[in-house]
């Protein structure tokens, strides 16, 4: 479905590809195992603003070679590592807020791309991976792919804004187990926690990530975009309030008249075509 051209594997840290309606964005550091550094973090801020400039109807966010993604790298030559150390020897918290702005400026920026974002874990997930797997809407899983949220191991913790994404999606008492103790959670027991929505047969996982992203490509992209930001903002909303900015968000979408073609093809049994914006 989505060819890629081999030079561009072999220089684009974060690859992003269209093919129709669907985008699919690949984190490309596999010798890494998709770990984070500036370099990553810029390349991600590019691609979002290449996805803003022609939105897609959904994106599969995966990563290359075996692994989803091993969260923020932590060696030494990494120089936001480097750069940190005699700050927090000297216990200044300063650089450290400047870090977490930083990391948090990039995937903020990702996650908040107006349309339906499913992550494929194909394969592992730790530390800021789990984060960024979390702060997705949607969540296939390979049948080997683990979770770990793994930061407290290192006297870290989540910061990519995947601590309270988490709390949210499985309860903070799921959450509060999974995060203090950092351990490894394997696809049956995501799939039992909330954690993730499907696990896919062993190797398909982008496939059947692609496979979903072209189910609701089909359907109005006003009508998706629309009742996904009702969902995404529901929980930051008492019951009324919510309940409330359904009622305009549907009102809104009306008034648009995409419904015309979703009704009038029901009616003579023809599938929809819906026009982009």
């Amino acid at each position: 479905m989505f060819d890629v051209d081999c030079e561009s594997m072999k220089n684009d840290l974060i690859l992003y590809e269209r093919k129709g309606h669907i985008a699919l964005v690949t984190l490309n550091r596999p010798d890494r195992r998709n770990a984070f550094h500036e370099a990553m973090w810029t390349a991600l801020d590019r691609v979002v603003d290449d996805i803003r400039a022609a939105l897609p109807r959904a994106i599969v966010l995966t990563g290359a070679g075996p692994a989803f993604c091993a969260g923020f790298d932590v060696n030494p030559d990494n120089t936001q590592v480097s750069g940190m150390i005699e700050a927090v020897q000297r216990h200044e918290r300063e650089p450290a807020e400047r870090l977490v702005a930083r990391i948090r400026s990039a995937v903020d920026g990702f996650v908040s791309l107006p349309v339906p974002i499913i992550a494929a874990l194909n394969g592992l997930a730790y530390g800021g991976g789990a984060e960024l797997a979390v702060r997705c809407d949607m969540r296939i899983a390979d049948p080997d792919a683990v979770i770990c949220f793994s930061e407290t191991k290192l006297g870290l913790m989540p910061d990519w804004g995947g601590g309270a994404a988490l709390a949210r999606l499985i309860g903070p008492s799921r959450a509060a187990d999974l995060v203090c103790t950092a351990r490894r959670v394997d696809a049956g027991e995501a799939f039992a926690l909330g954690l993730v929505n499907r696990i896919s047969a062993p190797g398909e996982t982008r496939y059947e990530a692609l496979a979903l992203a072209e189910s609701i490509a089909q359907n109005g992209p006003r009508a998706v975009r629309a009742a996904l930001s009702v969902v995404r903002r529901a929980n930051d909303m008492p019951l009324p309030d919510a309940l409330d900015y359904e009622s305009e968000q549907a009102a809104t979408l009306i008034a648009s008249g995409e419904c015309i073609h979703g009704i009038s093809a029901f009616l003579t049994k023809q599938k929809a075509e819906f026009p982009d914006d």
